[in-house]
């Protein structure tokens, strides 16, 4: 029991650290997300391309290998390793999903009529307050399923952290294999997912309702 108490709190330290990258990759990558979609909108041609191109190159390639390059890769150019494997996790987390969120982001942005817009505009609002006081809000209704589904894969892909030695949840387990060969805590592991992971579409659940107002 005593065991089971202690690596109970060990993993509880693992999962602190996994809390940490989902907040932190959020608190980037939501705003970023919304800047890329826009960008990728955008009337000037070159920086719709680059936009595009960025993201297509972002999901098109493994989230494990864009963690290895930004992580060891400056280290392999300049001789020394640049980042701390935190800063790195952030760093790629926060890019790779702001890719993913822009898609969504720039999916439901376009699925609102330009009827509404140009209904905003004959009622004398700018088109920055059409787009706040108006579309906006419908935007996120519509986008509130397919952000929540990449939202509760961001809780499992924080377990990939473990390639560039981040000492997250999984790391952690896979600790007590090597050193004492109990398999049990990476199963347990799976708890701490579950419940989060809960929690989430539970929250989830309540802003698609809160939201029902929008229904058509």
């Amino acid at each position: 029991m005593e065991q089971f108490f202690n690596i109970t709190l060990d993993l509880l330290v693992g999962f602190g650290e996994t809390l940490k990258i989902f907040f932190v990759t959020l608190a980037f990558a939501l705003p970023l997300g919304l800047i890329i979609a826009f960008g990728s909108m955008s009337k000037f041609k070159p920086l719709a391309a680059l936009c595009k191109a960025i993201v297509w190159v972002i999901r098109g390639t493994p989230l494990m290998l864009q963690l290895i390059i930004v992580y060891y890769g400056p280290g392999l150019v300049f001789g020394q390793m640049l980042l701390s494997a935190s800063v790195a996790v952030y760093i790629t987390f926060s890019i790779n999903y702001a890719c993913y969120f822009s898609e969504i982001y720039r999916g439901g942005i376009e699925s609102i009529s330009k009827g509404q817009y140009e209904a905003g505009q004959v009622l004398g609002m700018t088109k920055t307050e059409v787009f706040f006081k108006v579309i906006l809000l419908q935007v996120i209704k519509r986008i509130i399923a397919p952000m929540s589904n990449e939202i509760i894969t961001l809780v499992k892909d924080t377990s990939l952290a473990r390639v560039v030695t981040y000492y997250e949840l999984i790391y952690f387990a896979q600790r007590y294999i090597k050193n004492a060969g109990l398999l049990w805590p990476l199963f347990y592991t799976a708890i701490y997912y579950l419940v989060f992971t809960a929690v989430l579409t539970l929250l989830f659940g309540w802003l698609e309702k809160k939201l029902d107002y929008f229904k058509a």
